[in-house]
C-alpha cells in the first residue's frame, strides 16, 4: 500500500504542472476550444483535477488547502485577463472553477485519507 502511495503522489507532482499549463492556455487562447461539452462543466472539471492534483502532491493538510485558495484565485485572474485576450470573463465561469477546486480538493483528500495517507 504504500508504494501505491509513494506512486500516487508522484503523479499529483508531476501531472500538476504540465495540467496547470494547459488549463492556463485554454483560457487565455483568443478562441475558446470546443469540446462539444457545455463550458461550465469544462471549467468544472479543469479546476477539479488541478485541485485533486494539488492535494494528491502536498498530501491532506494545511497546504493543500492552500493550494486550492490560489486555483479559486488564479481562475478569478484568468477571467479578469480573457478581457485583454478578445473574450468574455464571466462570473459563473468563476463560480464553476470555485465549485470544482473545492470539491476535487476535498475528494482526494478523503481519498488520501481512506488509504491511510493524510501526510
Amino acid at each position: 500500500m504504500q508504494s501505491l502511495c509513494i506512486f500516487l503522489r508522484r503523479v499529483g507532482v508531476w501531472a500538476f504542472w504540465p495540467a496547470l499549463a494547459i488549463v492556463i492556455a485554454g483560457e487565455l487562447i483568443p478562441h475558446a476550444p470546443q469540446f462539444g461539452l457545455p463550458d461550465k462543466l469544462l471549467h468544472f472539471v479543469a479546476y477539479f483535477g488541478l485541485a485533486a492534483l494539488a492535494t494528491d502532491a502536498l498530501g491532506a493538510r494545511r497546504a493543500a488547502v492552500f493550494a486550492v485558495l490560489g486555483l479559486v484565485i488564479l481562475g478569478g485572474a484568468l477571467e479578469i485577463l480573457q478581457a485583454f485576450v478578445g473574450r468574455d470573463a464571466e462570473w459563473l465561469d468563476e463560480v464553476a472553477n470555485t465549485a470544482g477546486a473545492i470539491s476535487g480538493g476535498a475528494l482526494a483528500a478523503l481519498a488520501l485519507r481512506a488509504l491511510g495517507r493524510s501526510d
